[in-house]
């Protein structure tokens, strides 16, 4: 029992960390099935479930040691299993057990988490997209996933143009980093206590609440401009009804993450307040390169089902 207690802080974690590499297993040997191989083993999914542990391993970290040598109250990483999920799991939550009070300590908490973690997510996403071949799309019955101008620019600089009517056929690893990205993208909203709310309160002090606000209510409207808008360019280009129509579903995925983030915030608590004091110069320059890490990461519509 003496073991258990002085062992029980990183129990759970660890345990949750195991079924989540399971469960990201899982949904690897799912990308995996084919014609030629229509029961692949679960350990062969370990193609997707290595980058993408690795990716968000290294997020978590981020988070966790920039804690650590500030002598923040953090918790261990909780990963989110996940397994009827297409990635397998939800990514992962840490648990600050004390409000932070320095501007500076919470924007290098915040920050670390996005900046670790798209240090292992590009290099993932370039070998992925060195092998993954280009291939004439099918007729019908396949996944697009989202475009943002890093992803758009990486691909472009490894697989050069791509002729219309074809597409890179992503393998497990090119997906894995590609959900990198998309997971940097989401945590870097300026909303509540995301990694971006985190760092836009330590650039704007309590500014930062009526921002979180005005982004949450703006996101549904998002979600509608966005099937609006591909809608119209299917309907422009002579598509049939049927796939105009569900263009119209392209930006639903924004308007399911609302209303997560209307949960989130509950209440009206945005984020915590700090303690009086600026951001640093070379903090305030880091923020502002952090929003225009999430204007190269925005992707419109996340995925499409054609």
């Amino acid at each position: 029992m003496a073991w258990l207690r002085t062992h029980r802080s990183w129990l759970l974690p660890a345990l949750l960390f195991l079924l989540t590499l399971l469960s990201t297993l899982y949904a690897g040997s799912r990308m995996l099935v084919s014609e030629l191989k229509p029961s692949p083993s679960l350990w062969e999914g370990w193609v997707f479930a290595l980058p993408m542990m690795a990716i968000l391993f290294a997020h978590e970290m981020g988070h966790y040691i920039a804690g650590r040598v500030h002598g923040v109250d953090i918790s261990l990483p909780y990963f989110i299993p996940v397994p009827f999920f297409l990635f397998g799991t939800m990514g992962a939550v840490i648990r600050m057990r004390e409000q932070i009070r320095s501007r500076n300590v919470l924007f290098d908490v915040g920050a670390s988490g996005p900046y670790a973690g798209l240090a292992v997510t590009l290099p993932v996403l370039v070998v992925g997209l060195l092998q993954s071949p280009i291939a004439k799309l099918p007729s019908e019955g396949y996944l697009l996933e989202g475009q943002s101008l890093l992803y758009a620019a990486l691909r472009w600089s490894v697989k050069g143009p791509i002729p219309e009517g074809y597409d890179v056929m992503l393998n497990p690893c090119a997906l894995a980093g590609w959900a990198g990205l998309l997971v940097t993208m989401i945590n870097l909203l300026p909303v509540g206590q995301l990694d971006g709310g985190h760092v836009a309160y330590a650039w704007l002090g309590s500014r930062q609440n009526r921002i979180s606000e005005q982004v949450r209510r703006a996101l549904p409207k998002l979600a509608l401009l966005i099937g609006v808008f591909y809608a119209l360019a299917a309907y422009l280009r002579g598509a049939r009804f049927e796939l105009w129509l569900r263009e119209l579903s392209a930006g639903v995925q924004w308007l399911i993450w609302a209303a997560f983030l209307w949960l989130m915030v509950r209440g009206g608590k945005e984020h915590p307040p700090t303690s009086p004091g600026e951001l640093s110069p070379l903090r305030r320059r880091l923020a502002g390169a952090t929003a225009l890490l999430f204007a190269l990461l925005f992707m419109p519509s996340w995925m499409r089902v054609y």
